[in-house]
């Protein structure tokens, strides 16, 4: 069983008497234990699919599924249920809660959770370098740290889905390598499936497969090779 599946799935806006069609008819998978990356250009149709995978709207035609179950059928109230526990967002804009703590984002979820056991709160933080700031408030934090904290609370309810929308595109290059690893680490030990939305290229070494959008369509791309020509453009740099 896939732990997310587009079945025919396509999606279109109306702008005035025009029809976008800002994805075209998607046939595709992605297993457990799968780490995915996502590419195109800006407006390509990116974050249309990530927001369809995620259930954060709705298909104009075919079926989304999430380990089986037709997400995109359900109501919204159940769909929310169903991210909440299954899917871990973490999005270009951290999205913090403005009059939380960093250690207190984190509480909150295991408040409204319905899950007894989540992943150790102290590894998750030395891992991702925010260890002395559980204190802070968001406002008091660089880009790069409130991007941080929210990876942390994406993966603190342990969800079978990840999907990150340009997760490291507030980070440094060092801190950008060093999560990107994190994700593919629980992508294979935890059995996850993550699609990671990402323009830094460098990052997809790192992804079981690469997947390009361009105006709507999905084309799945040799990941071996982009990975191959990579490591020639950094020996020859070296």
């Amino acid at each position: 069983m896939s732990a997310i599946e587009f079945i025919d799935v396509k999606k279109q806006f109306k702008d005035g008497d025009t029809t976008i069609e800002a994805l075209k008819t998607t046939n595709f998978k992605v297993e457990k234990g799968e780490f995915v990356a996502i590419i195109g250009p800006s407006g390509s149709g990116k974050s249309t699919f990530l927001t369809l995978a995620g259930g954060l709207q709705s298909p104009t035609e075919g079926q989304v599924k999430i380990n089986g179950e037709n997400f995109s059928e359900e109501k919204e109230k159940t769909r929310a249920k169903l991210r909440f526990k299954k899917i871990g967002f973490i999005l270009q804009a951290s999205n913090l809660i403005p009059f939380l703590s960093v250690e207190n984002q984190l509480k909150l979820v295991d408040k409204i959770s319905s899950k007894e056991q989540h992943l150790s709160k102290d590894k998750l933080f030395n891992q991702l370098g925010v260890s002395k700031l559980v204190k802070k408030y968001p406002e008091e934090l660089s880009g790069g740290e409130r991007q941080r904290v929210a990876i942390a609370r994406a993966l603190y309810n342990d969800p079978t889905i990840i999907l990150a929308d340009e997760p490291t595109a507030s980070l440094d290059s060092e801190r950008a390598f060093e999560v990107v690893e994190i994700l593919a680490k629980e992508s294979k030990e935890k059995n996850k499936a993550i699609i990671m939305v990402t323009h830094d290229i460098r990052l997809v070494q790192y992804c079981d497969r690469i997947i390009e959008i361009r105006d709507g369509l999905m084309v799945e791309k040799d990941a071996e090779k982009i990975k191959q020509k990579y490591a020639r453009e950094e020996d020859n740099e070296n």
